[in-house]
């Protein structure tokens, strides 16, 4: 892979050597986001000043030391999704077809938000809101940022800017968005049904 269009981790990650207290919080601020909007019902129901407040009254600019506003927030929980996409796969992924190996990646993304499934999902209403087009051009670059991940994470062989990787972005971020509307909605035990659907839609789209 070119190193010049190889995907690149957001600026919301954390680093190799940035120091363990400042990482602790940094996630603290947004596991203590997530339980406020749980009891309240509403993402859009956070202030950052109860976060603060929850994290035994830590100063509010401590908080935007970390993050700059709540859609950052929202980003960084993103990002745990992706990052349980990179990581460790089964001793027997390479060994697997390309479909099911996408398959592995995506469901990691979907299991690993699943525990706040419902405040994702507004997290997304949030973010496609018409009144905030400041929005919508950094969600279309997350997006794209989520699809070459998956085709890195999958070891998908086609190199980045071939038309054959072209049409696997296209074909995925459409199996994507289609299986993330199915899992914003989906109560069934252990998410059977965005299981089904996706494995369906990949077997269609992409296993010949």
């Amino acid at each position: 892979m070119d190193e010049e269009s190889s995907p690149v981790i957001p600026q919301n990650s954390w680093l190799p050597g940035e120091p363990e207290d400042h990482l602790g919080l940094r996630a603290a601020i947004l596991d203590a986001a997530l339980e406020i909007a749980k009891e309240k019902g509403r993402w859009s129901a956070v202030r950052l000043h109860d976060v603060a407040d929850r994290l035994h009254h830590i100063p509010v600019s401590e908080v935007l030391d970390h993050y700059r506003d709540l859609d950052s927030v929202a980003d960084a929980w993103f990002l745990r999704g992706l990052k349980a996409m990179v990581g460790p796969k089964p001793a027997d992924f390479m060994q697997q077809p390309a479909w099911r190996r996408i398959e592995i990646c995506l469901l990691a993304w979907f299991d690993a938000l699943a525990s706040h499934r419902r405040v994702t999902a507004q997290m997304l209403r949030g973010k496609l809101h018409l009144s905030h087009p400041h929005h919508w051009v950094p969600m279309v670059f997350n997006l794209s940022r989520v699809i070459h991940w998956l085709r890195e994470a999958a070891q998908l062989p086609a190199r980045y800017g071939t038309r054959r990787a072209s049409m696997e972005e296209i074909t995925l971020t459409a199996v994507f968005v289609a299986t993330l509307l199915i899992w914003t909605q989906d109560n069934s035990v252990g998410q059977a049904r965005t299981r089904e659907f996706l494995q369906r839609e990949l077997n269609t789209g992409l296993s010949q």
